[in-house]
């Protein structure tokens, strides 16, 4: 899988859920071979423990990053801290798993809900992004490898099925979420429009849902455990290729409707 051939990895709500597991599956399969950054808003906070525990596990495998997504200088900050660890190479894989959750709906929801809907899983993988740029940038043209795959440079947005407009009807009964819904449509959106922009780089977006998932934000009725969603998740990365920059996929690599 291409993924396993990735040197360097940037996962963002890397202290818990879905980032958590992907830190730590990745961390268990490749030991020496990669570089891994778990960036979270609080990394000393009690609820990080567990990522702490795993970056002493692997310490040179796995660094902790500062990063609040929506906070353009903790991105920035992060950046800089990235790259001297960097050490003049660039960065193969970014993966937007920050995001934030609430089941309201039309009648209750409130502007406050909509706008930290849309910083957090719009405008921070944006921002994210757009910082990060010059490295995955550097990563493309390092390569010699032809095509697009997360071992050249790749962006992974972490989507959800309730972002598909299609899907509304049968979805909205059980989960209205409209604000998360709104972010996760506009997020979609991003992905197409930054695969098509940067297609020309080498540099290949996907958006992947990772299933409803028993985590603190799909809460225990969720269909699948972390564990089961990170392999499907990490295996649908490592057979990415330009086939699939800009697509809109679930965890089994199937294509989700828009």
């Amino acid at each position: 899988m291409a993924v396993s051939k990735a040197q360097s990895f940037l996962i963002t709500g890397a202290n818990r859920g879905l980032g958590l597991e992907m830190v730590k599956q990745l961390a268990e399969s490749r030991a020496s071979t990669c570089r891994l950054f778990a960036a979270c808003r609080d990394p000393d906070a009690p609820k990080s423990q567990a990522l702490q525990d795993l970056a002493k596990k692997y310490p040179k495998v796995i660094t902790v990053i500062q990063l609040d997504t929506t906070d353009p200088r903790s991105v920035t900050e992060a950046v800089s801290k990235v790259g001297a660890k960097l050490e003049g190479g660039g960065l193969n894989v970014l993966v937007n798993n920050a995001g934030v959750m609430s089941q309201d709906n039309l009648l209750n929801t409130s502007e406050e809900d909509f706008q930290v809907a849309m910083d957090t899983n719009l405008m921070g993988p944006v921002r994210v992004t757009k910082e990060f740029l010059p490295y995955l940038l550097q990563a493309s043209k390092a390569s010699t490898q032809p095509g697009m795959s997360c071992s050249k440079a790749a962006v992974i947005n972490i989507a959800s099925v309730r972002g598909s407009i299609t899907k509304t009807p049968e979805t909205y009964i059980a989960f209205p979420g409209i604000s998360y819904r709104i972010s996760k449509t506009a997020l979609n959106m991003f992905n197409r429009c930054a695969a098509f922009e940067f297609s020309k780089d080498g540099i290949l977006f996907a958006a992947i849902h990772p299933g409803w998932v028993r985590t603190d934000m799909g809460g225990p009725d969720g269909e699948i455990d972390v564990v089961e969603s990170v392999q499907g998740v990490l295996k649908m990365m490592g057979s990415l290729t330009e086939k699939e920059n800009g697509a809109f996929l679930d965890y089994h690599g199937k294509q989700l409707p828009w």
